[in-house]
Order: C-alpha cells, then structure tokens, then sequence
C-alpha cells in the first residue's frame, strides 16, 4: 500500500492538503499507468476512450460530441482524431448541409482494435480496494466536485 508521504518525501500542513496533493499524484500514476499499457496497441489513453465513445454510439456523430463525451477533455481532440483517422481506425464524414460539420465513425479497423484490448486492463489500479471501499472513494470523488 502506498503512502503519500513516503512516496515524495514530505509532511502535509493538513489533511486536506495531503488529500488534494494525493489525488493529483495518483491520477498522474494512473495516466502512466494507462501510457504504458496503451502503447502496445500503438494509441494514447485519449485515443483509446474516442474509440470507445464512437463504438458506443453506433453511428457517426459530430466532433463536438465526442469532445463532450470525452472523460479528460482534451484540447487538442481534433489532432488526436487526426491520428486515429491516419491509422485508419476512424473516418470523417462531412456534412453535405452543413460543411462546417464533420461527423466521424469508427472503422471496422477501429471495432477490431477495440476487441483486441482486454475490457479488464484497469481492474490493478483498484486491486487493493474491495467493492466498499470502490464505491466510497467514488462518491468522495463525486462530493468533492
């Protein structure tokens, strides 16, 4: 188990300094986590939630969508598209209404990546919690925003 203090080599005024200071510290553990797990499969963390949002959806939908959607909305969301689009996991579909909206779908390429990617690849970053403790550090995470 882990321990702030030990782990950076350094005493909090308080509590709520020490909480703060430790959910940035983990979620940056879980972002390196997610880095090296991801690179086998040749995209980002960013990348792999597009895909999942665009499998979710089931047809293609507008960028600004999927910039909404996004769990770590990321500014540069177009150039991470851009990249899958290079790939050919993804396909830009233009509106022929409107030719400031794009829509984009996910590929057959992008369907078969996403099922070669265990659905479990995140179950270790929880495995020192059980349900309980899963599902209060949740809503304490909730509360806090």
């Amino acid at each position: 188990m882990g321990d702030l203090e030990k782990d950076i080599q350094s005493k909090f005024d308080n509590n709520r300094i020490k909480a703060l200071l430790n959910i940035i510290y983990t979620a940056n553990w879980i972002t390196s986590c997610q880095n090296e797990f991801f690179k086998d499969f040749g995209i980002s963390p960013q990348q792999y939630n597009i895909l999942r949002i665009l499998k979710g959806a089931g047809k293609p939908i507008k960028v600004q969508t999927i910039k909404i959607r996004m769990l770590e909305r990321a500014p540069n969301a177009t150039r991470l598209m851009d990249k899958l689009c290079a790939k050919g996991l993804i396909e830009r579909f233009p509106s022929e209404e409107d030719r400031r909206v794009v829509k984009i779908g996910i590929t057959f390429e992008g369907l078969n990546l996403l099922k070669s990617i265990p659905k479990n690849f995140n179950k270790d970053l929880l495995k020192n919690l059980n349900e309980q403790e899963a599902e209060q550090l949740s809503q304490l995470l909730d509360k806090m925003r």
